[in-house]
């Protein structure tokens, strides 16, 4: 089997190869930009590995993700590649629209053009699996779940390049006949998190004596999903899921942001109790616009047809993430070195005309 995967130096990316590489034994092409979220220090241990290669390149490049798919002539693509941090989008739109929507297109015209020369088994054996996210739903109320089929209704920027590209994804299946395969994931934690989310954000900055922040009251939910989960979920869904369906991937990990910062603090106090207790440096800051008030998947789909199940609660993932962060400074320390924990995403007025 042989797999492109782009946005591979990413957090869920590499994850994904590692796995991949690893566990399944694959031959994977990891594609990435490597911006300021993607480093090549999350796939170091693969870096050895002869069934593993790297190519630097923006997705947007049709010229050098078609000659990808020429030479390397996968057997599948994942496509993970997006720029995914939703304070960001609010003041960088313009980068959200051009990796997400234009980049997606890219990668779909490239996978098409390439598919199109293959003879009928490789045809028909050939997957798409464009990996999105349950934000693109919007904002649920205090009941119910994200379904299927729960309608769209994005309120970020991020959000509705990810819906955007959703959408290109499912139309070049049903207009081109591509085999295309879509999943709408909850929120992603565990090790080699990028330090501006909220989790390894909460745990750097408690390991360094600084303020912990939390939007508002900090009674936004989240539906809380292990990162090493995720991979073996978008395996399974790129071999074995139907074209032109979705499938949701959540952990049934419900929590109220509050309630996680609360929870770092507690194993920060036990496993490095320097500072203790830790909820001493939580403060509350202005809440983030469009800050939607819940999310939770339906993961019913994944776990009925695929067989799927998460393999760690919120509990066991948690201290395990915590775990990785105290051990592996070599791992975050220089991108920490390069974002500080502060603020990002806050809408700057414009001054009045004099």
């Amino acid at each position: 089997m042989r797999v492109i995967v782009t946005g591979g130096a990413g957090f869920i990316g590499s994850a994904v190869v590692r796995y991949l590489v690893l566990e399944k034994g694959y031959e994977v092409l990891t594609i990435d930009k490597l911006t300021y979220a993607g480093t090549l220090t999350s796939l170091e241990s693969i870096s050895n590995q002869a069934n593993h290669r790297f190519l630097q390149a923006d997705i947007c490049d049709r010229s050098a993700i078609q000659e990808a798919f020429d030479t390397f002539r996968p057997d599948r693509v994942m496509h993970l590649a997006a720029e995914s941090h939703v304070d960001r989008s609010i003041t960088g739109a313009a980068d959200f629209v051009q990796t997400n929507v234009i980049g997606t297109f890219t990668m779909l015209e490239a996978a098409r053009a390439y598919w199109n020369t293959l003879e009928a088994d490789a045809k028909d054996a050939f997957r798409f699996l464009h990996v999105s996210t349950d934000e693109v739903y919007g904002s649920l109320g205090d009941d119910g779940l994200f379904t299927e089929t729960t309608p769209y209704d994005p309120s970020s920027p991020y959000s509705a390049s990810k819906a955007s590209s959703d959408h290109l994804a499912k139309a070049w299946q049903r207009t081109y006949g591509l085999p295309i395969v879509v999943s709408n994931c909850s929120n992603n934690y565990g090790p080699y998190h990028f330090p501006e989310k909220l989790i390894p954000l909460i745990i750097l900055n408690a390991m360094h004596g600084k303020k912990l922040p939390v939007y508002g009251s900090g009674a936004n939910i989240r539906d809380w999903l292990y990162v090493e989960d995720h991979a073996r979920a978008l395996d399974l869904i790129a071999e074995r899921g139907q074209i032109g369906e979705t499938y949701n991937v959540g952990g049934r990990n419900e929590r109220r942001n509050i309630d996680v910062v609360h929870r770092v603090c507690e194993l920060m106090d036990t496993l490095r109790p320097q500072g203790a207790p830790h909820a001493k440096l939580i403060e509350h800051v202005t809440d983030r616009p469009g800050h939607d008030a819940r999310y939770a998947i339906d993961a019913t789909r994944l776990e009925t047809e695929l067989g799927w199940k998460a393999l760690e609660n919120f509990d066991t993932g948690i201290e395990k993430t915590v775990r990785w962060y105290l051990e592996n400074e070599w791992w975050w320390k220089p991108l920490r070195d390069g974002y500080d924990g502060g603020r990002l995403g806050l809408i700057q007025t414009q001054p009045k005309a004099s």
